[in-house]
């Protein structure tokens, strides 16, 4: 056990490809990561499985997509195989420490293969999870906006007017946050980081399996004032960051009014991606001392992206996967002397999983799907592929049974071209990524008509093999936990009628 490497796994949510030094940027977010090159592997083209993250943490930690077991499922099964359960059952310490994100939780199934798992949800806020509205209202404006609603659609050009004057309203009656941490809705990677030195220093020698998971990118977006101080930003007040995060969650304005803010809200990202390379920093400084960090595998990448605009949207919600929602980073740090070759195929991250075991010699669970990637980033070829992304269209709350009923969205994504299928409107189209990386206008039809029959085909085959290989036993254990979840809201509705 002692030759036995640790595993250092870092998601950081929301975390955009091309918003970290590593990757090109051209923004000190990540000076600490981007000191690394000469001992890390980067892998340009990572692509989630999934988008959110309730459709992408399924890949990342059990190598499974995320559809795989149905619609109707969310998260892990009960008893499903994970990255965690496979490093435990050979003797690691496993660990994990998230930032109150609702959807990684006991709730659906995170907690598996842990002996110490902190999710910092101390009450059970995922009944209200993904849910984007403003809630920056005091009662009495609540009531005089219910009212107003019921005249507003006879308003006509007053409608704007009306709008622009309550949300003013709104502002001026909230009362003012005393500081940016009391604005923050989720713990930062300071706290994050604290729990997981404290945790490393209770195992002594025993090798770990650690897995952090930060939300500083993640909206409302409210940083430390040290890191925007970092990027060169001067400090802003708690009234302001909250108004303009007010301002960017408007779903009555248009992308046109939206984006006089736009760079004050990357500005604010930024500054949350800062703040997780600076604890990090923190982090491995604890770990180099005791030559942990010599025998420890790092890995770091993100769940998905963010939206700014890009393609008219804003955050992350499941509309469709363009790619500054699935295009992630993908660092990989080996104890080696041997460096791996980087190649520019698209490296789909249910390959992880499968990839960091043969790293430490355990063999993979065979309900894995994903296949490790090892032999060809040492030799430099291309990667199974292509990488396919997907989710339900329009699934802001997975916890609404109905919100998980509409119709697939799904995404073959190859070196140069894309193509995304839109179940919900039957609709396809294909981008060649080299002449239009902004995916901007969609090849006509009779253009590349072979590209387009060949990526077909890919989908075609990955529906037919998530039908052919579902595990009806997981599926079964998974629908009766949630079952059993929904039992005691079911008898109270039903009381109160």
């Amino acid at each position: 056990m002692r030759t036995r490497k640790s595993v250092l796994l870092v998601t950081v949510d929301c975390l955009r490809a091309d918003h970290v030094g590593f990757m090109g940027y051209e923004r000190p977010t990540t000076p600490f990561l981007d000191s690394l090159a000469t001992e890390i592997c980067i892998v340009p083209t990572a692509i989630v499985a999934g988008v959110p993250t309730y459709f992408s943490l399924p890949a990342i930690l059990a190598s499974r997509s995320p559809l795989s077991l149905g619609r109707d499922v969310l998260g892990l099964a009960p008893g499903e195989p994970t990255l965690a359960s496979a490093l435990q059952s050979v003797g690691y310490a496993t660990g994990c420490f998230t930032a109150a994100n609702p959807y990684i939780s006991p709730r659906f199934g995170y907690e598996q293969g842990f002996d110490k798992f902190r999710d910092f949800l101390e009450n059970d806020v995922a009944a209200s999870a993904g849910e984007e509205a403003n809630s920056n209202t005091s009662s009495l404006a609540s009531r005089i906006n219910r009212a107003m609603r019921k005249t507003r659609p006879a308003m006509g050009p007053l409608r704007r007017i009306y709008d622009d004057l309550y949300f003013e309203y709104c502002q001026r009656v909230t009362p003012v946050a005393p500081s940016l941490e009391s604005l923050r809705r989720f713990p930062s990677a300071d706290v994050i980081v604290d729990h997981a030195i404290d945790w490393i220093a209770s195992l002594r020698d025993a090798p770990f399996f650690l897995w952090l998971h930060f939300m500083d990118p993640h909206s409302p977006y409210y940083p430390k004032h040290a890191a925007l101080s970092s990027l060169g930003r001067v400090a802003v007040t708690p009234k302001r960051t909250r108004y303009i995060n007010s301002y960017w969650n408007r779903s009555d304005i248009d992308a046109r009014r939206l984006r006089k803010y736009r760079g004050e809200i990357i500005d604010f990202y930024n500054a949350g991606v800062r703040w997780v390379d600076e604890q990090l920093k923190r982090l491995i400084g604890f770990l180099e001392p005791s030559n942990r960090w010599q025998d420890c595998i790092f890995v770091l990448t993100a769940d998905h992206g963010e939206e700014f605009l890009d393609h008219g949207q804003r955050y992350h919600a499941p509309s469709h996967l363009p790619e500054e929602l699935i295009r992630v980073p993908l660092l990989l740090r080996f104890p080696t002397s041997e460096l791996p070759q980087q190649g520019s195929s698209p490296f789909n991250l249910i390959h992880l999983p499968p990839t960091l075991l043969e790293l430490v010699g355990v063999e993979a669970p065979v309900e894995f799907q994903g296949r490790s990637q090892l032999k060809r980033l040492f030799s430099g070829q291309d990667f199974d592929g292509p990488a396919i992304s997907e989710c339900i269209a329009g699934c802001t709350n997975p916890l609404r049974l109905e919100s998980r009923s509409a119709s697939r969205i799904l995404s073959i994504r190859e070196s140069r071209y894309k193509l995304v299928l839109d179940f919900s409107s039957a609709t396809e189209k294909l981008y060649d990524l080299q002449s239009d990386p902004g995916e901007q206008s969609p090849l006509p039809k009779t253009v590349e008509t072979g590209v387009r029959r060949r990526l077909l085909e890919v989908s075609r085959q990955h529906l037919r093999q998530l039908i052919e290989h579902r595990d009806p036993r997981a599926r079964v254990r998974a629908r009766l936990r949630e079952l059993q979840l929904e039992w005691p809201r079911s008898s109270e509705s039903v009381r109160e009628v």
